[in-house]
Formats: structure tokens, C-alpha cells, sequence
């Protein structure tokens, strides 16, 4: 995997264009300055934790005594599942009930940005080739910036391209999500049956 192709699949995962909606209804109820500075903070901290599983998650791995093929089993699935809610959304919306007031790493940093697949998928790079720590660093960071800057610009995505765009873009990441989940799946179950 390259660092591209990395970056991308991070990309999808973080999915920035389908929290849109779910972010302004988050941050609608405080001054646009503010929104900015919790915008921040919650991509700060998504970015942390996923820096975390990155660089800790084999030491993780090898605490629990789990081997990297049931990481990659169980990341599938969860991939899965959160692809085929992008594809058929919940009337309570992709993450359910959300709590009010300013949001505080729940719902922002995790799940959304940070959720559990792209938990699962930072460890297992980094589980996976130890020796390329530096290479998915930069995957996770141009990842992170490009959610960022999406996500620092909802508002103006959000007037421009209208609900249906953002739906369809939405579902469009979550059939690449699903394909995705599926080759994770696949890759662990093979190496499991090896």
C-alpha cells in the first residue's frame, strides 16, 4: 500500500462530507467563532487518538493477545456495518441520538472522526509493517488535513452543494466503504487460513 492509497482509504473512513450535517446540527447552537475553536479541538483530539492506535496499536495487540488477522476480521466488520449505514441511513441519523450542549470528544472526535474502523485501520497498518510507522504517519496526517479542511468549510460545502449532493456523496463513500470492508474481510480471513 502506498502512502496515497493509504491516505485515501483513511479518507473514506474519517468521511468528512457525510458529517457534515451531522456537525452544523452539532455546532449550530454556538457563535461562529466558537464553532471554529470546538471544530478545532475535536479534530485535534480525533487526531491523537488515531495517532495513538497508529503508533500503540501493535503493543495493544500483543497486550490482549489478539493476532492482526482478527483486527483485520473484525475491522471489516465494523467497516461494513458503518458502509451499509452511509448506504441506508437511520431515521435517528448515521450515529443515533446525539446529546446537547458543546460537544466534547463525544460525538465529534469519536466516533465520527476518529470512529472504530479507523481505529482498526491505523492499528493495522501499523501492526501490519512496523518498519512504515513514518509513511502511515503522513497517510493519517494528509488524511486528517483534508477532512479538516472540509469540515472548516461545512457551512459553505453545505450551501453550495445541498442536502441531495451531500446525500449522494455520502452513500457514494459508503459503497466504497463496503467494498473496502469486504477486502479486509477477505485479507484476514486468508491470512487465518494460511
Amino acid at each position: 500500500m502506498t502512502i496515497a492509497s493509504a491516505a485515501l482509504l483513511l479518507f473514506l473512513i474519517l468521511d468528512p462530507l457525510g458529517n457534515i450535517p451531522v456537525f452544523l446540527s452539532l455546532l449550530r447552537v454556538l457563535p461562529p467563532a466558537r464553532q471554529r475553536i470546538v471544530l478545532a479541538r475535536e479534530l485535534l483530539i480525533a487526531l491523537g487518538v488515531l495517532s495513538a492506535f497508529l503508533w500503540g496499536g501493535k503493543y495493544g495487540l500483543e497486550l490482549m493477545h489478539l493476532r492482526q488477522e482478527s483486527v483485520s476480521i473484525a475491522g471489516g466488520i465494523v467497516l461494513f456495518l458503518i458502509g451499509i449505514r452511509m448506504i441506508f441511513p437511520p431515521p435517528e441519523g448515521l450515529m443515533g441520538e446525539i446529546p446537547d450542549g458543546e460537544p466534547f470528544i463525544v460525538p465529534m472526535a469519536i466516533p465520527l472522526i476518529a470512529g472504530p474502523s479507523g481505529m482498526a485501520a491505523v492499528m493495522l497498518m501499523g501492526s501490519n509493517e512496523p518498519g512504515r510507522l513514518g509513511d502511515w504517519s503522513i497517510a493519517l496526517l494528509i488524511a486528517w488535513a483534508a477532512t479538516s479542511v472540509i469540515l472548516f468549510s461545512a457551512t459553505v460545502l453545505y450551501r453550495f452543494l445541498g442536502v441531495r449532493v451531500l446525500t449522494a456523496l455520502e452513500r457514494l463513500m459508503g459503497m466504497l466503504l463496503v467494498a473496502i470492508s469486504v477486502q479486509m474481510f477477505l485479507d484476514g480471513l486468508s491470512a487465518y487460513l494460511r
